[in-house]
């Protein structure tokens, strides 16, 4: 079957030629692939970045957020049949830990879990893809046009519940559920699709949204997140350090910029007990300069929180799916347009060379629901 593939640590993005994967256990499941997103992992794997390829191969395919058809299931498989959509997730236990064991190899211990399309295991930007059923997801029909989201938008859901399970374990006054979101004044800050999906779980949530970004306010992000009832500052005219003084304190905190000088200035914005949850991951090794006392000076007598999230639980992933129904119902085909570029598979080269201030999500379209 064709494939897109890598060398890692080489800049050679290609097509290949990979077996086409069978049913081997009566607990898989088989998938026509539709259509698979690309992001920044992609990119930085495209150009010589982090990357393993699977044992014994000297190339990986890459993609990890995808859209699937079921085509074929082992004989004990109950969550999926032959025709649903459905998504497979990324990232696999080590076997060995028992956050593993329980299905949660997002908090691995070991470090040697492998994620498809990244870390070891070949990813979904092929024709067919299989895997076991736990791994599997199933959407509703009506999800076909924004399903590919789910991925990124599972990466924002753990972090948003991880922060609300922190605080509703500090906080007298909290319950743990949806709930405490309601009325929370939130910074997101990056407005790439991680940072939108989240604003849009936070919306879904009925927080207040302030979005901060360095792209002109008449662009494709500011626009498509003021269209959820968020608000935007231009981090070019507003700093990092006068975000407080232009909004006032911030209950939460959502970071998905990956920037390490514009994290910890930021914490100006955070208010009395507030939570700070970190998804971007910085690229380069260069040292950034930290006021590191009064850094912790704010951290102890603010009885502030930061958390860093990484990847997503099965449970995160079903998160993902219930609120893009209940976005899609609520906002219409608005949702659909975070997919602002598609292209077909043959175009590989040019749907990750092409990022540019108009673009939020491309995805390269595999084939045709059936």
């Amino acid at each position: 079957m064709r494939a897109i593939a890598i060398t890692p640590g080489q800049r050679d993005l290609r097509t290949i030629e990979r077996p086409e994967p069978a049913i081997r256990s009566d607990l898989d499941v088989k998938m026509r692939i539709v259509r698979v997103g690309i992001c920044g992992t992609d990119r930085e794997e495209a150009a010589g970045g982090r990357a393993r390829a699977p044992d014994g191969y000297g190339d990986l395919v890459i993609g990890h957020e995808m859209l699937g058809q079921v085509v074929e299931t082992g004989s004990r498989v109950t969550r999926v049949q032959p025709g649903d959509l459905a998504v497979f997730t990324v990232r696999r236990g080590c076997g060995q830990c028992r956050p593993c064991g329980r299905n949660r190899p997002d908090l691995c211990l070991t470090g040697k879990y492998r994620e498809r399309g990244i870390w070891g295991l070949d990813g979904y930007q092929a024709e067919f893809a299989v895997d076991h059923e736990q791994h599997a997801v199933r959407l509703p029909p009506e999800l076909e046009a924004v399903g590919v989201l789910c991925e990124p938008l599972s990466v924002a859901e753990k972090a948003l519940n991880e922060a609300m399970l922190v605080q509703a374990a500090r906080m007298p006054d909290i319950t743990p559920g949806r709930d405490w979101f309601k009325g929370r004044r939130c910074l997101v800050a990056g407005l790439g699709p991680i940072g939108l999906l989240g604003a849009l779980a936070l919306r879904m949530r009925g927080a207040a949204i302030f979005g901060l970004d360095v792209v002109d306010a008449d662009s494709a992000r500011p626009r498509w997140l003021e269209q959820i009832g968020g608000r935007y500052l231009d981090g070019r005219s507003i700093g990092a350090d006068a975000v407080e003084r232009t909004l006032g304190d911030m209950d939460l905190i959502f970071e998905a910029t990956g920037v390490p000088s514009l994290v910890f200035n930021l914490l100006d914005a955070l208010g009395q007990s507030g939570v700070y949850v970190l998804t971007g991951i910085p690229g380069g090794e260069r040292p950034i300069q930290i006021p590191g006392a009064e850094l912790v000076r704010r951290l102890v007598l603010d009885n502030q929180v930061m958390i860093g999230s990484v990847n997503a639980a099965p449970a995160h992933w079903e998160m993902a799916v219930s609120d893009l129904a209940l976005a899609c119902t609520r906002w219409g085909d608005h949702v659909a347009q975070l997919i602002t570029h598609r292209h077909p598979a043959d175009a590989f080269e040019d749907a990750l060379g092409h990022h540019g201030t108009d673009e939020i999500k491309t995805v390269l379209e595999w084939s045709r629901q059936q």
